[in-house]
């Protein structure tokens, strides 16, 4: 089996995703043959349906399009504001992106969501889409996830990552719902988390314009911002071994990289340590830190 991943920054990276693109499909030989990207996903800066962690991406959306276009990646767009009511659904600009994307090239683009009232708006409006139930429904107990993946809406479902290690339900599943999980790899946000239904609230609120208090996070760790190294040591991150020897094995194959608030940099580190052979890990920086075009601290 494949694994296919689901990569961050579709309006964020573009320009460190132009440098990678022509590497990853011209040396392949680079990157493990195990592995495929299966999509990027991302929504613009303000943008009204947006969720889960605040956009900053300023890509051009007709370029942004274009350059999935070229490789025959799926584009999925973030829409994963869960506080949406009926009078946001007209926003002139996310039904501009919509009506780009649905018919943007032979591969079929998505949207990933969060709002039943915005999945059956974009249903009826926009049926050439396929749908992503959101993490940031925060599905903790092991039945929502169940439900969720019963629901023929979507093809695919992204849990908590807080359930990637319940293997002796996970692997109970039938083979038809165990190709709809992706699974959140690597997610740094504290294990015992509290609040993470209440941080997601609060960006979507921002995206709305709507009054409210930030939110602000109660982990020890928060000021020290994102960090790979302590994202591998949470008990729900997923790193390339158990890809191969536990997951792959009992039939998932799609996994979601987090990172659409965090800089190149960072971006190109997931590259590195999901895709890339070690043997070449050092070729490929060298590529990408050599590309004048690049500003990637």
């Amino acid at each position: 089996m494949k694994a296919y991943y689901h990569l961050p920054g579709l309006f964020e990276f573009c320009d460190l995703y132009r440098a990678f693109l022509p590497l990853f499909y011209g040396h392949r030989e680079w990157f493990y043959d195990w592995c495929e990207i299966g999509s990027v996903y991302g929504a613009p800066a303000d943008c009204l349906w947006g969720g889960g962690r605040a956009g900053y991406g300023e890509e051009e959306p007709e370029k942004a399009a274009a350059l999935l276009r070229d490789y025959g990646i799926s584009a999925r767009l973030t829409f994963s504001n869960s506080l949406l009511r009926e009078e946001h659904l007209s926003d002139p600009a996310c039904n501009a992106l919509c009506a780009l994307f649905e018919k943007s090239g032979t591969v079929q683009n998505g949207v990933i969501l969060c709002s039943d009232l915005l999945l059956e708006t974009l249903q009826k409006r926009y049926p050439g889409f396929y749908f992503v139930s959101s993490t940031t429904k925060v599905l903790t107990e092991f039945r929502q996830l169940e439900d969720e993946l019963n629901r023929e809406a979507f093809r695919y479902v992204v849990p908590d990552f807080r359930l990637n290690k319940a293997f002796d339900r996970l692997n109970a599943l039938p083979a038809s719902l165990k190709r709809k999980v992706e699974f959140l790899c690597n997610e740094c946000c504290r294990f015992d988390c509290p609040d993470r239904k209440a941080c997601y609230e609060a960006v979507c609120r921002k995206n709305l314009g709507q009054a409210g208090a930030e939110h602000v996070c109660t982990s020890p760790a928060a000021q020290r911002g994102y960090r790979f190294s302590e994202a591998m040591a949470n008990p729900g991150f997923i790193g390339i071994r158990e890809i191969q020897e536990v997951y792959l094995p009992a039939g998932f194959s799609h996994f979601k990289i987090e990172g659409r608030s965090l800089g190149s940099a960072v971006i190109l580190e997931f590259l590195l340590y999901y895709m890339t052979k070690p043997e070449h890990q050092l070729r490929l920086r060298e590529e990408i830190y050599l590309d004048s075009a690049l500003d990637l601290f």
